[in-house]
């Protein structure tokens, strides 16, 4: 037997449940895996509450981790047992202490990654190199704005856009995450709850304004995106943390200056194990250089049985960078 967080119906943090469960061996093509370190992720919260509907339920939660491989399926060729390895879309399960997943999707670790390393940064690093180095190809010199920048994403975000040697403007809820964002190499900081973002991306830019702006808060700042941005400028809107963006009329693109949106995945960037690898790769060289950092403060690694106190921590907003679930604890 073994433990997971499992769900029977939608809603808050009080619908998870810490449960036994009979880990299956894997199936072809699969690898087990002993998970050391579950990231957690906000798209998790989307899940649980019914915003991503499963397709069926009770259901596991959570898609990314690290740990060991301890069984490999048939037809498996480039991973063993023992490998450490990390995965970031697997099925939905993996905050668990054994977790069946795609051969194709898990990635052998470097020597000189942790366990909670790997897991607090590859979902969120991976989201970071499809939005700098394919959707927008961010460059030297570039000035843009990324919406939440003292996250997880948002800080992994600004260290990479200073590698890149790229001007990140992030926005942030409070003083003291600004510093954060500031140390983790924003070029520039604002503070939505006292500043209004599109006056001060314009003042920051001498009225210029920004060619693109990436935005994964959704309902709350759709407008100060769009006014953020350029003639023809590109709103990259990846997430929906205040709320999903609905009810948009098209028109005010062309009002604003015949703007792009993309509503961009994951899923959709790393679709085969080449594409998975060329990304890892990247961003693992980038971890291993010490150009991005991945701390994750002791009070925001939770055990595997405390999932719901993890989910109404990330909530509150009360989170900077990363938070992993423990297993065995």
């Amino acid at each position: 037997m073994a433990k997971r967080i499992q769900f029977s119906a939608t809603g808050g943090p009080e619908v998870l449940e810490y449960v036994d469960f009979e880990p299956q061996d894997p199936a072809a093509g699969e690898v087990q895996v002993e998970n050391k370190a579950i990231g957690i992720n906000y798209i998790d919260t989307y899940v649980r509450s019914g915003l991503y509907p499963t397709a069926s339920l009770p259901s596991g939660l959570g898609t990314e981790a690290a740990g060991v491989v301890t069984k490999v399926g048939a037809e498996v060729k480039h991973v063993k047992v023992g490998d450490r390895v990390v995965y970031a879309q697997s099925p939905l399960g993996s905050y668990s202490e054994i977790h069946n997943v795609s051969g194709q999707k898990v990635f052998v670790l470097p020597d000189a990654i942790s366990f909670e390393q790997a897991a607090a940064a590859f979902l969120k690093g991976l989201t970071v190199q499809y939005l700098f180095r394919q959707t927008y190809k961010v460059k030297a010199g570039d000035v843009f704005l990324f919406q939440a920048a003292a996250g997880g994403v948002g800080l992994i975000a600004c260290q990479w856009a200073k590698a890149l040697g790229a001007k990140l403007i992030g926005t942030v809820g409070s003083d003291e995450k600004a510093v954060l964002a500031k140390a983790a190499g924003a070029w520039a900081t604002i503070n939505y709850q006292t500043e209004d973002i599109a006056a001060r991306v314009a003042e920051l830019t001498q009225g210029e304004k920004v060619s693109v702006v990436y935005d994964s808060v959704g309902k709350s700042t759709w407008l100060d995106s769009l006014n953020s941005l350029k003639r023809q400028g590109l709103l990259v809107s990846f997430g929906n943390a205040s709320g999903p963006v609905t009810g948009v009329d098209l028109g005010i693109l062309n009002q604003k200056g015949s703007l792009y949106v993309t509503r961009p995945s994951l899923n959709n960037y790393v679709t085969n194990y080449e594409e998975l690898t060329a990304a890892s790769e990247e961003l693992f060289s980038l971890i291993a250089s010490g150009a991005i950092k991945v701390d994750v403060k002791d009070a925001q690694k939770f055990p595997l049985s405390q999932a719901r106190k993890a989910h109404k921590t990330l909530e509150s907003r009360a989170t900077t960078g990363s938070s992993l679930l423990i297993p065995g604890q």
